[in-house]
């Protein structure tokens, strides 16, 4: 059998590279159809801030690392393929793992961040009334969301329905805006 004609070196090689590659395959097929243990979590909250889940060194870059080790050494001097191999381990180890950072950084949270709505232009949609003693609405798209929120004034008469405003500034749960 050509199996017992290989040296111990290449055995072990053979064996770590059939083993890596099957795993390799199966995590890959196994994400193509979402079943790679990758959770999928629904969460509403009003957060502002970067939340990093990627914890680096995962077991499929390890796998990657090793299926590219063993394919890459198939040892006549034993130094020199080892040497290849951890430098094509070590780059496919890298090369999955700034795809991956990439593929994440693609991720958009989709919340608004209420203090840069400061200068955007609404429109009213309930009159606000004057000087701070009521509440109105305001209607505009920013972030890619159209939003209706809650909006104050101080100045001294009541702003009308339809009036063009814009927004000074962005309290607790409202926006004090100003006539244009």
């Amino acid at each position: 059998m050509w199996f017992q004609a290989l040296s111990t070196a290449e055995k072990i090689y053979f064996i770590i590279a059939v083993v890596a590659s099957i795993l390799l395959v199966i995590q890959i097929v196994m994400m193509l159809f979402s079943l790679g243990g990758a959770g999928d979590m629904d969460f509403d909250a009003d957060f502002d801030g970067d939340v990093d889940t990627d914890g680096g060194l995962s077991f499929f870059t390890i796998k990657g690392m090793t299926a590219f080790f063993a394919q890459t050494g198939l040892p006549d001097n034993i130094w020199a393929p080892i040497l290849i191999a951890v430098a094509t381990g070590a780059a496919a180890l890298f090369g999955v793992g700034f795809a991956m950072r990439g593929i994440a950084k693609l991720q958009c949270s989709g919340n608004v961040v209420k203090k840069k709505l400061v200068g955007t232009k609404a429109t009213v949609y309930v009159s606000i009334p004057e000087s701070r003693s009521g509440r109105g609405k305001i209607v505009l798209t920013a972030q890619g969301n159209y939003m209706e929120i809650d909006a104050m004034t101080d100045e001294g008469e009541r702003i009308p329905v339809d009036s063009v405003v814009e927004i000074k500034e962005y309290n607790e749960d409202f926006a004090l805006v100003a006539k244009v």
